[in-house]
């Protein structure tokens, strides 16, 4: 699984507009207690696999038609202002955890013997491309006056309506974080109490935490563990290894780093880490979605209704 804390795009974005939760819980219960798993399958690969809380996950596909939508929205709100602005529209997958298949670190034989542990096979990641130039009057309208010890900002649409932030371009008042915060607020925010859209990631990833700790995964762990070192591979990390196994960016393709990936596959095999530590995490999650229930029935709605106004904008 990659690191939990990315994301691209649409998620950066916003996280970066909207300052506070809409809930202090993400996912609660007693740390200490451990949910009945029942049967465990044997499993190595992740693709394919499905989790309790998918339902209530955006697809890359959605995650990409709302990001277009957002595009529009600051789009149509520079025009106000008498500029002609088009945001970047390259969009990063922004991979939730489960979407992809190296949740659990690199599980697939046939990529751990052919790229090692180079995830893109030898592809150069697509070039990022360049931010259209502004002008500070331009800066100004997309992103807003700075607000460092000002009032605070506008938790949603609703709220920012009759908003000043005392600041005018071209005869225009300019909102509260500019354009930038006002699409994100028009997407994902249009009215007070709206769920925060890192509601269902941080669900998510608490799952997955709280699965790495229960004692039947650290124990897989351990002998994921010790099945390396039997090779002379010292690590306890399953998902990213590559810097105790002494493997620089630029080195995860070569011949070093696939004799130490078919080794890392192999044991989790013989582990069966994937078939634990999945049986165990989607326990979590079914746990979390009781304790959760009707905050994430809230954002499957509005993820339904945001997605209404992405076709819509998009044509």
């Amino acid at each position: 699984m990659r690191p939990l804390a990315t994301r691209a795009s649409v998620l950066l974005l916003s996280a970066a507009l909207l300052t506070a939760c809409s809930s202090s819980d993400s996912g609660g219960g007693d740390p200490k207690s451990e949910p009945e798993i029942g049967a465990v399958p044997k499993l190595l690969r992740t693709t394919g696999l499905s989790y309790p809380l998918d339902p209530y996950e955006t697809t890359d596909e959605q995650r990409e038609q709302l990001q277009k939508a957002q595009n529009r929205l600051i789009s149509q709100c520079m025009k106000r202002f008498g500029f002609s602005y088009e945001p970047s529209s390259l969009v990063d997958s922004g991979r939730r955890p489960g979407s992809d298949d190296s949740r659990y670190g690199l599980t697939d034989p046939a990529k751990a013997a052919r790229y090692g542990y180079d995830s893109r096979g030898g592809i150069a990641p697509p070039a990022k491309p360049p931010a259209p130039v502004l002008g500070a009057t331009g800066q100004l309208a997309l992103s807003g006056p700075d607000t460092k010890g000002g009032a605070a900002q506008p938790m949603s649409w609703e709220e920012a309506q009759g908003v000043d932030s005392g600041k005018v371009v071209n005869g225009q008042k300019v909102p509260i974080g500019g354009c930038n915060r006002e699409s994100y607020l028009k997407l994902y925010a249009p009215k007070k109490g709206a769920v925060d859209i890192m509601f269902v990631f941080n669900v998510t990833a608490d799952s997955f935490t709280r699965a790495r700790e229960d004692s039947r995964v650290t124990a897989a762990l351990k002998a994921w563990s010790a099945c390396m070192a039997e090779k002379g591979y010292k690590t306890q990390d399953p998902v990213s290894p590559q810097p105790d196994l002494g493997l620089a960016a630029d080195a995860y393709g070569s011949p070093k780093a696939i004799a130490a990936a078919k080794q890392d596959v192999a044991c989790k095999e013989r582990a069966n880490l994937v078939g634990i530590w999945f049986t165990v995490e989607a326990a979590y999650q079914k746990r979390n979605i009781e304790q959760n229930a009707e905050t994430l029935n809230q954002a499957k709605a509005e993820l339904g209704d945001r997605l209404k106004m992405a076709t819509t904008l998009n044509g």
